[in-house]
């Protein structure tokens, strides 16, 4: 019989075309749950070499029942070795079998997982295969062979994973045939390596995140380093755990000891705080807990962020049963708080980080500490299970995101304090383990930034233990093109502290949301716009005009370009050639003068139940933790897939199935949630009438007020010339940054501070105002942002950014003041009246020339008042003179 090089299949074309063809001499390894899994794709395989009258064989010596029928492949040649016999002869008799027919053939092997049921030992399974492959390699011919998924060590996984050419895992949901290709050496493309759904004959690439979480979250992780096998304290905690869970199954277990496994399975993993030990306690199942330990790489705590997360997702699925089939399954791993510490230990860095007493003295040594960090190496069974992780999430991407311990937790948020790193998972698998390996050391060196440090010095925790934990998670969003990206990405707020219109009920909530990924959403890195609506009354916008809501509509969207490898910003106009019609449909609209779309997500909010789901979902957590709470999250349509998905959950359950629009059909995904430090308004009376008794340096009737209503007695203010500021060069925009960053250091807590400069405070493109860092300014009482820097800019809210979480959480209030606009007053001459402090204040001889620039006035006590209402968005800046002239404030 003679062997045709060009009738090389898996016998499924379409199978064929994901692994871009299959090669002389690939060994290939199907990962099935069960046997008959194996056997479907062995049938296909045994059939196509009939087909193509080439060369069958097939050595059977397992238990299970026979993979071919002789009557059904009678020109199949069936060999009977016997592994009881012992290794060498076993072996001996496949090899002498396989040199008898030559070169080429297609070979089928019975399971090999029966052979270490044989030989009582993974090792020797490795050993067979370490021998077996190669020689068939040589022999240019086929084979399969099949492991049995969660059944072995790493001592049998690792010589098969290295030495075969094509690795597949199978997984069934639903009756629906999944394959997710592990490998397949010499050959790459861009899908390869996700999970592909099984269409007749053709395989089709998984690449929404909200249906590969669903679909894999029925067969869950298992590292080659099985979960709780080694006998060390740690594992054996979780094994009694599960021992009580499993006899639970048949006799119940009296609550206390249950509860007593529940409580210490919270402090080893979740949280040693108290108070959010209690909310866990209450939402928190030992199973649940169980599910973390098999996802978690090293040991230790899993940090605030991953706490967030799960905790979030089970009080929705306790207390709000109605959106489980809205919220998106997670599928996260987490990399446990001793990791980090083993890596500072072995590293040289955990002395260094020791010295943190004080930010002067650590700063000195910071940037050291953080190429050093940048620069070492993880241990070794680290690499292998993030490696194992890797290999789960196929070609995925995926985010490596900060979850320390104190971070997310009652009055600590850390928002932006700590890196978040995405990797867009593209290239060969060692190129991606070196981008997470790097992925994670940006986050652990960004435990010692400048911006980290100095929030712990000012939130008086420098001296806490603040390990860092990882959260690993797939980045939530679908394919567009060559761009990866969500429909939706932003944050939610159970309390809306900006309700701009009377309608607004505060208590009903806040949402700040993008096109594409929600980094545009939390980070103020451009001139770019948001969409923000409050759920109680998502029509009425900030935005006063269809002009206005065209203008300021979000131009670029954030994407992973998947070519480029990297998060890029996209112009709208090009993604959206990309864009699915009915996802454009509810997420832009159309400009009657031009007719191009604009983003507005008028129809998100107009024909789907989203604004209900928002309103419901951060109610109950509202609710559940007692305190109001700050998300993020995403949103993913799943079309007429994840119509199937909702039917069959809806069937399995009992329930009617309920129709399904696919065009309307969604998941929110659940990223992350944290308790929302807010203070709540009082209430002020603003009276515009002229009085002689005040004298207005600034006012507006209808500005902008960021922050609760109130009134305040600034006793400093720092002015940053609107005029003069726009006009200076980069360098010198930067150092006038710096300057204020100084005045702000020695301005005691008994001078409160209003800070007056052009553009946006805090924002890292210069163009667009003062780049401040937030550490530089946070005990300032209120920030008032000159819409001054460029025609068409107008302040950024920054509701959901990272800066406006500060600004909340250290409760500074945050105004925005039009030049020019109908009730905007502006006393330029009363200001230039009084002396400049400035040069007191900063006297190095490089930052004289600004005082030109920046106005330093100090005020004595109770005779400046600052008071904002934030339902009539006005607010006024005026002076008392009366019996204030001792006070050397004036020339």
């Amino acid at each position: 019989m003679s062997y045709n090089y060009s009738h090389l299949s898996t016998g499924i074309r379409g199978l064929d075309r994901v692994i871009k063809g299959v090669m002389p001499g690939d060994n290939i390894v199907w990962q099935v749950r069960e046997i008959d899994d194996y056997r479907y794709f062995v049938q296909r395989y045994a059939k196509f070499a009939d087909l193509k009258n080439q060369r069958l064989v097939y050595f059977r010596y397992a238990s299970h029942p026979p993979l071919l029928d002789p009557e059904e492949f009678p020109a199949a040649e069936i060999h009977h070795p016997d592994p009881e016999e012992g290794f060498e002869p076993f072996i001996t008799q496949i090899h002498e079998t396989i040199k008898q027919h030559g070169r080429g053939g297609y070979y089928v092997f019975d399971s090999l997982s029966d052979l270490a049921n044989a030989w009582y030992s993974d090792r020797m399974l490795g050993n067979f295969f370490m021998l077996t492959c190669p020689y068939l390699l040589d022999m240019e011919a086929l084979a399969f062979f099949a492991l049995l998924r969660d059944q072995h060590s790493y001592s049998a996984l690792t010589p098969v994973h290295e030495t075969a050419q094509v690795i597949f895992d199978i997984y069934k949901s639903r009756d629906n045939i999944y394959v997710h290709p592990l490998k397949a050496q010499q050959r790459y493309s861009a899908t390869m390596y996700m999970l592909h759904a099984m269409r007749e004959n053709e395989f089709v690439p998984v690449t929404n995140s909200a249906l590969n979480s669903e679909i894999l979250a029925f067969t869950p992780f298992h590292s080659t380093d099985h979960a709780f096998e080694e006998r060390d304290r740690w594992n054996r905690y979780f094994q009694e755990a599960a021992l009580a869970v499993q006899q639970s199954r048949e006799v119940e277990i009296d609550p206390e000891t249950r509860q007593r496994h529940l409580r210490r399975l919270l402090e080893m993993v979740v949280t040693r705080s108290e108070r959010m030990q209690e909310l866990a306690a209450r939402y928190l199942e030992i199973e649940n807990l169980l599910e973390i330990g098999k996802r978690m790489i090293g040991t230790g705590l899993i940090g605030g962020k991953a706490t967030g997360m799960l905790l979030s997702r089970a009080i929705l699925q306790k207390d709000a049963p109605e959106l489980r089939d809205v919220v998106e399954v997670h599928d996260s791993f987490y990399v446990g708080s001793d990791v980090f510490y083993t890596y500072m230990v072995i590293n040289g860095c955990w002395w260094i980080r020791r010295q943190q007493k004080d930010t002067e003295t650590l700063l000195g040594v910071a940037e050291y500490a953080r190429r050093v960090i940048l620069t070492g190496h993880f241990p070794e069974d680290i690499v292998r299970k993030l490696s194992d992780m890797l290999d789960y999430f196929g070609q995925s991407p995926i985010i490596v995101r900060s979850s320390s311990l104190l971070e997310d937790n009652y009055g600590n948020a850390f928002s932006g304090k700590y890196e978040s790193v995405f990797c867009p998972n593209q290239g060969s698998s060692q190129r991606r383990l070196e981008n997470l390996l790097t992925a994670i050391k940006l986050v652990y060196a960004s435990t010692l930034s400048e911006k980290a440090l100095h929030y712990r010095e000012q939130m008086g925790i420098l001296d806490k233990d603040e390990q860092m934990s990882l959260l690993i998670q797939r980045v939530s969003g679908d394919l567009h093109g060559n761009y990866f990206f969500p429909a939706v990405g932003g944050v939610g707020y159970s309390y809306n502290p900006y309700a701009w219109h009377p309608e607004i009920k505060p208590e009903s909530g806040l949402i700040r949301i993008v096109y594409g990924m929600g980094t545009r959403a939390v980070d103020r890195a451009d001139d770019d716009y948001t969409r923000i609506a409050a759920l109680s009354a998502p029509d009425k916008r900030p935005e006063s005009s269809i002009d206005e809501l065209r203008k300021f509509a979000q131009k670029r969207v954030d994407a992973i370009d998947l070519t480029a490898n990297r998060l890029l910003p996209v112009d709208f106009d090009e993604i959206a050639k990309y864009s699915p019609p009915q996802e454009l449909r509810l997420a832009a609209s159309q400009d009657p003068q031009t007719n191009a779309p604009y983003i507005s997500f008028n129809g998100l909010f107009k024909n789907t139940p989203f604004v209900a789901h928002m309103q419901k979902l951060l109610g109950t957590l509202d609710s559940a933790y007692q305190y109001p709470v700050d998300i993020e999250f995403t949103l993913n349509f799943t079309g007429e897939e994840g119509c199937r998905s909702l039917a069959a959950s809806q069937d399995s359950r009992g329930e009617e199935v309920m129709a399904c629009d696919p065009a309307a059909n969604y998941r929110i995904n659940l990223v992350q949630c944290r308790p929302f430090e807010v203070r709540k308004s009082e209430e002020v009376s603003l009276d515009f009438a002229e009085d002689k008794d005040k004298q207005v340096l600034l006012a507006a009737r209808q500005g902008t007020v960021i922050g609760r209503s109130r009134a305040l007695n600034p006793r400093r203010l720092v002015l940053v010339s609107p005029d003069h500021y726009g006009a200076l060069p980069v360098s010198q925009k930067h150092l006038a940054a710096r300057a204020i960053g100084k005045i702000m250091k020695v301005t005691p807590e008994e001078l409160p501070a209003v800070l007056v400069g052009p553009g946006r405070w805090g924002t890292t493109t210069v163009s667009l105002g003062i780049p401040v860092t937030f550490s530089e300014i946070c005990q300032a009482a209120c920030v008032i942002e000159v819409v001054a820097m460029h025609e068409g800019l107008i302040p950024d809210v920054s509701l959901g950014t990272h800066f406006f979480n500060d600004l909340v959480e250290f409760d500074i209030m945050y105004l925005a003041f039009y030049p020019g606009k109908e009730g905007s007053e502006l006393n330029r001459e009363l200001l230039a009246g009084f002396r400049n402090r400035y040069l007191d204040l900063v006297p190095e001889p490089e930052y004289r020339a600004l005082a030109e620039i920046i106005t330093v006035v100090d005020f004595s006590r109770d005779e400046l008042v600052l008071a904002a209402d934030i339902v009539g968005q006005s607010y006024q800046l005026y002076r008392v003179p009366a019996g204030k002239e001792d006070f050397d404030n004036v020339p």
